[in-house]
Order: structure tokens, then sequence, then C-alpha cells
């Protein structure tokens, strides 16, 4: 593996193997103004969400790489601890990056995006109307990571509003992934889009116990066929099927009769399981597994 010393190498690389590497990441199209009500724009990539009682988002405003200098973000925040954080959806990301543009302090990013001001219930910073959804925050602590060119500054934000598009809604009044089509941020100029088949829906109870990957049989475990995906799968289940199932399974599966009279099953039972696990058959899936066991 490529070892890399944080401590030999230029920052500007190092900055880049690691938004390489922590990605992708939401972007948190920050909005504030400063201390004569002049509104600025832009996007931040180094952003989550860090609690939800109370609610707090954090994103950080790094120290430019050249010059050492700061942001408009920032020093706007110093003067009057409010900012808005509006998500990036698919249908905007083209004129966030236009926002990300250094302009002069003076000029508005809203209107070089070309996007809508729209006032903000209880904080000065306007929101985008164009983002799905919207945070207005208090930013109740700023913290410091260094004072050279790339450190980052912490901004935690207290969130005391949230708006939400309700287009984006399903009939539960739950965000629907697909359709508030959200934008996360690569390395370099690598964007990417969470929504349709990038979407993968993976339902596992974090309370309830399953059987491990150590459960499974040493065959399974050591397949060249399934992958590690595919043995989460298995490992994800809560319990062994049944003696019964297996002898009603053996009766009744032509396929499995025949995978049994080859002289070593064991390859082609794995692309048997690795066919269910595929099609979403995981109850035919654990009986092959543990089958041979």
């Amino acid at each position: 593996m490529l070892v890399i010393d944080p401590k030999t190498i230029a920052t500007k690389d190092l900055h880049q193997y690691m938004v390489s590497a922590v990605a992708p990441r939401p972007i948190a199209w920050a909005s504030t103004v400063d201390e004569d009500g002049n509104p600025n724009l832009a996007p931040y990539s180094f952003f989550n969400a860090f609690s939800s009682n109370p609610p707090i988002l954090v994103f950080s405003s790094n120290r430019r790489v050249q010059g050492n200098t700061t942001k408009d973000t920032l020093h706007n925040i110093e003067k009057t601890n409010e900012v808005v954080i509006n998500v990036v959806s698919y249908n905007v990301v083209r004129q966030m990056a236009v926002s990300s543009v250094e302009f002069p302090k003076t000029v508005n990013e809203f209107e070089k995006a070309g996007v809508t001001m729209l006032p903000s219930d209880l904080v000065k910073p306007f929101r985008v109307k164009e983002s799905p959804v919207h945070f207005e925050c208090k930013v109740s602590q700023i913290i410091p990571l260094g004072d050279q060119g790339g450190a980052g500054h912490l901004i935690i934000c207290d969130v005391v509003r949230m708006h939400i598009d309700e287009n984006v809604l399903d009939e539960q009044k739950r965000i629907d992934p697909n359709k508030i089509d959200l934008m996360g941020r690569l390395g370099r100029t690598f964007y990417t889009r969470a929504s349709g088949d990038a979407l993968s829906n993976i339902a596992l109870s974090q309370t309830e116990i399953v059987l491990g990957f150590d459960a499974l049989p040493k065959h399974i475990q050591q397949s060249g066929v399934l992958t590690g995906n595919d043995l989460g799968r298995l490992a994800s289940l809560k319990e062994k099927p049944s003696q019964e199932a297996f002898f009603t399974l053996k009766a009744s599966d032509e396929r499995l009769q025949k995978i049994l009279d080859i002289k070593n099953p064991i390859p082609a039972l794995h692309e048997y399981i690795k066919e269910c696990i595929t099609v979403e058959n995981i109850e035919l899936a654990s009986k092959l597994t543990f089958l041979i066991e």
C-alpha cells in the first residue's frame, strides 16, 4: 500500500488524498451576512450532522493553502454568529459550483449563481429558495484547528429552524432520497448523485443479534465465488434454518439434487447461493448456506 506521512507531504497533495478517500461528503451551501447586512453564499463539503438532540450541524471553513487567508463565510459568522445551511440537490449543483468562485467581498453570490434570496424566520442570513432543505442556525462555537494554510475552523451550528420542501416528501412525510436527489462531493472535480441506481437499501436492526461471519460454515467463509458483500448478507441472518427445512429443500429442489450428485459440489453450490442473494431470495440462500454443515 502507498504510505503517506502527513508531516512530509505537501498540504495540497495530502488534502486531495484525504477528500478522495473520505467521500462522498454532503455539501453545506452556507449563507451568511456580514456586519453591514451584505449577503454571502458559499459551499463547504467538510460538513455533516453530529447530533439530533440538540440538533447540531458542523462544517469547516479552511484557511486557504495559498496565502493562508480565511474566507468571507468565517468572517461573517465571527461577526454575527448566524448561518443558514442549504442542502444541494442535483438540479442546483451547477449553480452551487458558480457560488464557490472567490468573488470580491462586495459581490452577491446569490445573484452570480442565479438563485433566489428567501428571508429566514429566526436569523438574518437568507435561505436559498431553490434548495429543498434549509437549516437556520445559531453558531455556538468556532474551533480553530491550526494557523497554517489548509487548517480548518470547525463551525458548530445549533439548528433553530428547519424548512423542507414538501415536494421531496413521501406519503409518510419522510424525505424520499429519490425526490430530494442530493449531491455529494469527492476529490478533485468529482461529484456523485445520491438517487436512482446509486442507492442501496441496507436494512439491518442494530439491536437484534445476528449470526455473524464466524458462524458461517468454513467453506462459505473461504469461498472464491461469494464476495464480502454476499457474506455480509449471510452473516446478517438471525438464525440457522431448521433440519426439517433442509430435508424439504433436498427433496423438492431439482437443481440442488443435481449439484449434490457432483463429486465436488461446493463451487456449484456457492454459485447457486450467489444467484439467490442477487435476486433477494435470502431464505433459500440461507438454507443452501448451511446445507453441507
